[in-house]
């Protein structure tokens, strides 16, 4: 009995001072952390639905879903006045620890997204910080996420980190709101990212990925070019330059489908020229982020680097899935009929009619496609639908008219936002949409499968 003590805190120090290389793609090989919080609220609703539909919601508690710091009390797990809300971060990575299995790896997925002035462009996820903020998110929340993370007792998790979802984008593309402009003239957002890539780069298990929006946010020829530029420029002004991040992350929280699979060449009138794309290039994740890889590549960052890509609701599933490519000969026509995506156009991002589940967590899908992740937990509001609700846990998320079911969206011409009615606050589970999610998940999900 002493000798097997003693083997076993052998072995257990062993993996503490001699953790594991560091890889390419942290997620070949391992298994990947499942968060109690969240397969505990998905168990919840499916043990109250009845039939085959609560089966098949049981089941999503089988796949690994980000989990969020965004705001410092995330870190410690509790609200501004102390209050335990939820898990801190030691207690994720102490339970990633409890679920690893002997001998392989396992991934703990985390987003990092509590910038100064954050969500510039948005109002449902503003952040706690204020403009000028920035010494506080250096020491108040990247720190001391960097000082657990750093913690030997984790040095074999592999921890990959989402950096500051839609920050730098808004740089690109939003300058016309007050707050985007803040954001560029101050520098804040840059000198950000380029904080919080310098000390996770430094944990050998950490690996980074930087946020690119979606193809229908960044696609066109006035965007991408821009935004290539943008972030290539930041992460060569880190203390490890193009060697600071492992890859990129796009349709964080989105619905822009992985593929189109019945949008192809037509005869007449180029497919982007529909109203729907409206001149942009890309219409799905997989061609926009070849495209990215490509020009980062020729920006200098190493052929190393891996795409990621948000499939948590971008399946598009259930009867107004189309089968087949339309037969129309009129471009509109052509697209509406052929695109998966319903949306009644690619700018809604707010809680959106008709998305589903989609591609499960996967590791290396496509060529230079590190892997298919959930970041957004499916069943988690994108913001609130009324004006004038507060949430008391974190008072800064605010209501966005993007989120108001019976507004119109921001582009002209005006489209419906399609937002659903009911909704809570940004993070906040909406029983509703999970539903929804499941119900038209693609591939489907089948009852029984547990």
């Amino acid at each position: 009995m002493f000798t097997m003590l003693i083997l076993s805190i052998l072995i257990k120090t062993a993996q503490a001072v001699f953790p594991e290389p560091r890889v390419d793609n942290p997620f070949v090989g391992t298994t990947s952390y499942l968060n109690p919080d969240y397969v505990g609220q998905v168990k919840k609703q499916a043990t109250q639905t009845a039939g085959s539909l609560g089966e098949e919601m049981a089941q999503v508690t089988t796949y690994p879903t980000a989990v969020w710091m965004d705001r410092i009390g995330a870190i410690t797990g509790t609200s501004a006045d102390g209050t335990k809300i939820a898990m801190s971060l030691r207690e994720h990575l102490d339970t990633a620890l409890a679920q690893k299995l002997p001998g392989k790896p396992i991934t703990f997925l985390m987003v990092v997204y509590n910038l100064p002035n954050r969500d510039c462009h948005a109002l449902a996820s503003n952040g706690e910080i204020p403009h000028g903020g920035i010494e506080r998110y250096k020491t108040e929340y990247i720190g001391p996420m960097a000082e657990i993370f750093s913690d030997p007792k984790y040095a074999d998790i592999r921890i990959v980190a989402v950096i500051e979802p839609d920050s730098l984008p808004n740089l690109v593309t939003n300058l016309s709101t007050p707050a985007c402009a803040k954001a560029k003239s101050s520098g804040e957002y840059v000198e950000g990212v380029q904080y919080a890539l310098n000390k996770l780069h430094q944990i050998s298990n950490v690996y980074t990925y930087v946020d690119l929006g979606h193809s229908g946010w960044l696609g066109w020829d006035s965007s991408f070019g821009p935004t290539v530029t943008l972030i290539a420029d930041t992460i060569k002004g880190t203390q490890a330059g193009v060697n600071t991040v492992d890859g990129f992350v796009s349709n964080t929280s989105g619905s822009t489908p992985v593929v189109e699979p019945f949008v192809k060449e037509f005869t007449g009138s180029p497919i982007r020229s529909a109203d729907f794309y409206d001149w942009n290039p890309y219409v799905d994740e997989v061609s926009y982020m070849s495209a990215m890889y490509d020009a980062f590549v020729a920006e200098g960052l190493p052929s190393r680097i891996g795409m990621l890509v948000d499939t948590s609701r971008n399946g598009w599933g259930g009867p107004n899935r189309p089968t087949v490519a339309s037969t129309s000969t009129e471009v509109n026509t052509f697209v509406d009929e052929s695109r998966i995506d319903r949306r009644p156009h690619r700018g809604g991002w707010c809680n959106q009619i008709g998305m589903g589940i989609g591609e499960r967590p996967v590791v290396e899908p496509y060529e230079h496609f590190d892997a298919f992740v959930w970041i957004k937990p499916p069943g988690e509001s994108d913001g609130v639908s009324e004006a004038d609700i507060v949430d008391p846990d974190d008072p800064a998320k605010g209501f966005d008219g993007m989120c108001d079911p019976n507004a119109t969206n921001r582009d002209n011409p005006q489209y419906s936002t399609n937002a659903m009615a009911g909704a809570p606050h940004a993070g906040r589970w909406f029983a509703e949409q999970f539903r929804v999610l499941v119900e038209n998940a693609y591939p489907p999900l089948s009852p029984g499968q547990l």
